[in-house]
């Protein structure tokens, strides 16, 4: 079991430094690649040993495929059947695993997309504040007759 010190988590956080400094933090049995709080690369193991996933779009799902990359596939189990789910990440290129500056494009195409994702999603509406309290009414005292007084 890898440890949050994981050296290839580490080793793929030098790799992409170049958009920045990149933090992996223990993310879903692997770790998720972070700058300035965006996620845009993953480490994880789906079988095959440790994998650097970078994220992809519509935009750049074409330039992973061409270079041969894997697109990030696992299998998930929904009410007993067993089917193939995808994330929109894909295997780092072989050669980019090499160098930082070999990594850079990648990296950049990776944030873009992250940012795009950010973009599009709809903005957070803030919580409703409490509403204030209406002041307290005054209390009234009922009016109360005088008791008449009884003859004895």
């Amino acid at each position: 079991m890898a440890s949050p010190k994981n050296d290839f988590a580490m080793y793929c956080c030098e790799l992409l430094s170049g958009v920045g400094p990149c933090v992996a933090k223990r993310m879903f049995g692997g770790f998720g690649i972070s700058t300035g709080g965006l996620t845009f690369a993953l480490v994880a193991d789906l079988g095959g040993g440790e994998i650097l996933w970078l994220k992809a779009d519509e935009a750049t799902r074409g330039l992973f495929e061409a270079q041969g990359c894997s697109r990030f596939t696992y299998e998930m189990t929904r009410n007993g059947v067993r089917s193939p789910h995808s994330l929109g990440y894909y295997s780092a290129p072989e050669e980019a695993m090499e160098s930082p500056s070999l990594m850079l494009p990648w990296a950049r195409l990776a944030l873009e997309c992250a940012l795009r994702a950010r973009a599009a999603k709809p903005a957070k509406k803030p919580k409703p504040k409490p509403k204030a309290k209406a002041p307290a009414k005054a209390k009234t005292q009922a009016k109360v007759a005088p008791a008449k007084k009884s003859r004895a």
